[in-house]
């Protein structure tokens, strides 16, 4: 069955567990609650055109704030994963793709378009765009729903306006969660 389409929503970690967990002003994510409500509002549109949801969750060594098992990485109730019908698959590389079953998932429900949000920016959300193509997918980058945390030489909203003109054209079609359809160009 060829779906077309498939929503990878990623977690490089739990932006609502890490503004808690760490008291540096460096780690709130930009626009959080606006980046979520559009990451709800693509997973419920997904969910209405039958397109499979995925997401990734980035953990690291086990001895570290990002094992698998830290609240950093778990993914937060408000995304409403749906165990039974939701892939959830487990990432320790920026790209999505790298030691990943995520190719043969895709390729399986014949997926042919990505549509890609959450964070952080500059690291798996921009990977995974790059790489996707190389992997033979067409790309959505959702412009208002990804998102990072301000560094020492970026705010956030510069990186992320940075990322949405870098990617878009030879990497990825950007476009807006409420703009967004998923029954677009099957």
């Amino acid at each position: 069955m060829e779906t077309h389409h498939a929503f990878i929503r990623k977690c490089t970690f739990s932006y609502r567990y890490a503004a808690r967990a760490f008291p540096w002003p460096l780690l709130s994510p930009h626009s959080s609650d606006t980046v979520l409500l559009n990451i709800r509002l693509l997973i419920e549109n997904a969910r209405q055109a039958q397109v499979p949801v995925f997401f990734a969750r980035h953990i690291g060594p086990d001895d570290s704030p990002f094992s698998e098992q830290s609240p950093l990485t778990q993914l937060i109730p408000e995304l409403n994963v749906n165990a039974e019908q939701d892939i959830v698959f487990i990432k320790k590389y920026p790209s999505c793709f790298r030691d990943t079953e995520l190719q043969l998932q895709l390729s399986q429900r014949g997926v042919k378009q990505l549509v890609i949000a959450g964070m952080k920016t500059e690291f798996c959300v921009d990977t995974t765009c790059r790489a996707a193509p190389e992997h033979g997918f067409r790309t959505v980058l959702i412009s208002d729903a990804h998102t990072t945390m301000d560094n020492k030489y970026l705010s956030a909203s510069e990186i992320i306006a940075h990322h949405n003109v870098t990617l878009a054209g030879p990497f990825v079609t950007l476009a807006t969660a409420a703009c967004w359809s998923f029954h677009s160009e099957k």
